[in-house]
């Protein structure tokens, strides 16, 4: 028996011709258009602002001729997301792993700054496309030549991915060190300092802390996970 390959749906939008007009009359669109008008939308008012019906309007189309180019709205989001996430960064002339994988991840997390509503997007299945394999060899290339074997270049790679998208919320403001989700001042308003000692008395002290960009929730972070990193390269 031979195995068959099945291609996963909306695998040839992404890796095919985009450019390629679709079969019928001729076109008055192109899907490289769709795409970008899409992704503003998006970038000005959120993903959940996006319908086939709104976007058809955005380009003063009917909405059934959006169809001739993209089946569905799970496809276009697909291209939005690779759109988005543009072309990886160059590392070529970078020296040394952790010099090439500190500019690959603020690469990653400036897609998220860029576009928020990207972040949404990774976590559901879906086929990568272009943009985002060429984020994984460029990520894997960092790692050529360290010892690594090939599992833990991968294991790797996705590591220091998981840390861009968990982080990537607090850097949606540059101009602060993240979010402030709690405060010592917001439980001690709501009579909270009893319940939640250890909470008030850290929270208290980094107010007080002239903020420094290695405090960045990010910065710190990236440093802490370069660091295991390169234990564990040193121990080969």
């Amino acid at each position: 028996m031979t195995d068959r390959h099945v291609q996963p749906s909306g695998a040839q939008l992404l890796w095919g011709d985009r450019s390629r007009p679709p079969r019928g009359p001729k076109p008055t669109m192109s899907l490289p258009r769709i795409v970008e008008a899409a992704v503003r939308l998006a970038d000005s008012e959120g993903l959940e602002a996006l319908s086939m019906q709104r976007l058809a309007g955005e380009l003063g189309v009917g909405t059934m001729s959006l169809y001739r180019y993209v089946p569905s709205k799970d496809e276009l989001t697909s291209l939005m997301l690779d759109t988005a996430i543009g072309a990886p960064p160059d590392i070529g002339e970078r020296t040394g792993w952790r010099s090439a994988m500190e500019t690959w991840a603020r690469a990653n997390v400036s897609v998220f700054e860029r576009h928020p509503w990207a972040l949404a997007l990774v976590t559901r299945p879906r086929v990568m496309g272009p943009n985002e394999v060429g984020f994984l060899e460029a990520g894997l290339a960092a790692l050529r030549g360290t010892g690594l074997e090939p599992a833990d270049m991968l294991n790797i790679v996705l590591l220091v991915n998981g840390f861009v998208r968990g982080s990537a919320p607090f850097v949606a403001d540059r101009g602060s060190d993240g979010p402030q989700m709690i405060s010592a001042a917001m439980l001690a308003e709501f009579g909270q300092q009893e319940a939640f000692p250890t909470v008030c008395e850290v929270m208290a002290a980094v107010a007080q802390r002239r903020p420094r960009k290695a405090d960045v929730p990010f910065e710190y972070g990236l440093r802490r996970v370069l660091d295991g990193i390169a234990a564990r390269i040193d121990s080969l």
